[in-house]
């Protein structure tokens, strides 16, 4: 059952919620929904105060330029109804654009943030807050400034493309609606989170996911993702999964797609067929057991002086963010500043205080004859951001921080847990550091609230800041008392074996 229309998000995902949200239309966003809200107005309110109001100095007389803001009030169809009459009008800018119409049957909307005239055709332009493209020595792709949509043909510039499902969604659907009016160009833009960019490329290779995904029938019940601890809808499909005793609460997402496709869709099957590891984590999870052992000694490597590791980026922009404790004394490296804009002085001097502090205390330790770890759980960002930053900035040795991380003094807590320890619900920091006692100050924080805490303490928000680092802090701390759990075998927990 599809909602009454259906935008680009909605195909991605979770599709039982299509559902959900067309029986229960009155259930309001979550909190944490909203908190991205002022994130996303924030983008577009300066991607458009940068968008042309007319030619500029150099453009010449002849050059003809025209502008449309359509006032976003009222219905989809009242919007969409502006939208058509600008590009009638043959406005060269149209902003908050709004296409509606039909596609394989299903009634579709598709938000554009702005249209471009390209000849008599229109090019569709969205705004998204992912890293759309990165520099890149040989691939090359097509990118007008912001401040010149409308007025300037695409520059060639050295960059290689992300591709983000939704954004791809976004563009096909308004790609077919334009088809409708005769307006297509085949192409479209991106502005990522370099809000001075519209990339733009070839759209044609959106459209047959996007028409697989809107023929897809809805299932007919819910099924557990990863997703699900932050929708609306999770009190109401968890007691329907409770009851079908699902497989997916015990295997989420596609961990289960193999034993579903040889009939066993039941946690209690699960348990009844006996199939090693998965049967024993259903068996636990029963039991209301969040973590298990897996058999022989737990093993990790230390160090006389060690030091654990947390970072904080912001979105794909940069790191703001080092955070050391070394068992005594939490340290923070931080910037309140933009990072990842044309200026990142802040940034710069940030990381490289960082760096040059851990050096300081890795050869501090090796003179005194000491050896010397450094540890992070899930060293994916870490590992990323020093990298990237090193070579973003002359002013650190990209070498020798690339010999760091691959060396055996720089330690991924994640990894050792996950090869001596199967979890319920994942092994996330926030599962092993609550098994190892520890508890976090501020424990409604996580990804999307630190997000939103960083716009605050870039305002000068001084509680945000002390909420920012507070949290830091406590995942520092929690990495080390993951780490001293596992040196002690991981107490308390039971072997996988006991299980089985």
């Amino acid at each position: 059952m599809f909602p009454a229309q259906v935008r680009a998000n909605d195909l991605v995902g979770c599709r039982y919620r299509l559902h959900q949200r067309a029986v229960h239309p009155n259930i309001p966003p979550l909190p944490e929904s909203l908190e991205r809200q002022p994130r996303i107005d924030a983008a577009r309110a300066l991607v458009l105060n940068a968008l042309p109001t007319k030619r500029a100095v150099g453009d010449g007389r002849r050059k003809l330029f025209t502008r449309v803001d359509v006032d976003p009030a009222g219905g989809d169809d009242e919007q969409a109804a502006r939208t058509i009459s600008a590009v009638r009008a043959g406005a060269h800018v149209i902003t908050n654009a709004r296409l509606t119409g039909q596609i394989e049957g299903v009634r579709v909307v598709a938000d554009v943030d702005v249209l471009v005239r390209d000849g008599h055709d229109y090019l569709p332009v969205i705004i998204s807050n992912h890293r759309v493209a990165r520099p890149h020595e040989t691939s090359r792709m097509e990118m007008i400034p912001v401040g010149r949509l409308g007025l300037s043909a695409p520059l060639e510039v050295p960059a290689k493309p992300r591709h983000h499902t939704v954004d791809g969604y976004r563009l096909a659907i308004a790609e077919l609606l334009l088809r409708d009016y005769g307006k297509a160009t085949g192409r479209g833009g991106v502005i990522g989170q370099d809000r001075t960019r519209a990339y733009i490329g070839d759209v044609e290779r959106f459209i047959p996911p996007l028409i697989e995904a809107l023929t897809a029938p809805i299932p007919d019940e819910p099924k557990r993702l990863k997703q699900c601890a932050t929708c609306r809808f999770w009190e109401l499909c968890r007691p329907r999964l409770e009851e079908l005793d699902d497989i997916s609460l015990v295997l989420p997402g596609g961990r289960g797609d193999v034993l579903r496709d040889e009939g066993i869709t039941t946690v209690q099957q699960l348990i009844d067929a006996n199939v090693g590891e998965p049967s024993a984590i259903a068996r636990a999870w029963r039991k209301d057991i969040s973590l298990l052992r897996r058999p022989g000694e737990i093993t990790i490597p230390r160090a006389d002086v060690e030091i654990d590791i947390d970072m904080e980026a912001y979105l794909d922009q940069g790191a703001y963010l080092w955070g050391a404790f070394d068992g005594q004394r939490y340290y923070s490296f931080v910037t309140w500043d933009e990072v990842g804009g044309a200026d990142s002085a802040a940034e710069e001097r940030n990381f490289g205080q960082f760096w040059g502090w851990l050096r300081q205390r890795k050869q501090a330790a090796s003179s005194a004859g000491k050896t010397f770890r450094a540890y992070c759980f899930a060293a994916g960002g870490e590992n990323y951001w020093m990298r990237s930053s090193a070579k973003r900035f002359g002013s650190v040795d990209a070498a020798e921080v690339a010999a760091f991380l691959s060396s055996d003094e720089w330690v991924d807590v994640f990894a050792y847990a996950r090869k001596h320890l199967v979890g319920t619900d994942g092994l996330g920091l926030k599962v092993l550091a609550p098994a190892a006692g520890f508890t976090w100050e501020d424990d409604d924080v996580d990804g999307e609230r630190s997000i939103a805490l960083r716009r605050a303490a870039r305002l000068g928000d001084h509680t945000a800041r002390d909420m920012l680092l507070r949290y830091n802090e406590d995942d520092c701390r929690a990495t080390r008392a993951v780490r001293d759990f596992l040196t002690s075998g991981a107490p308390g927990v039971p072997l996988i074996d006991q299980m089985k």
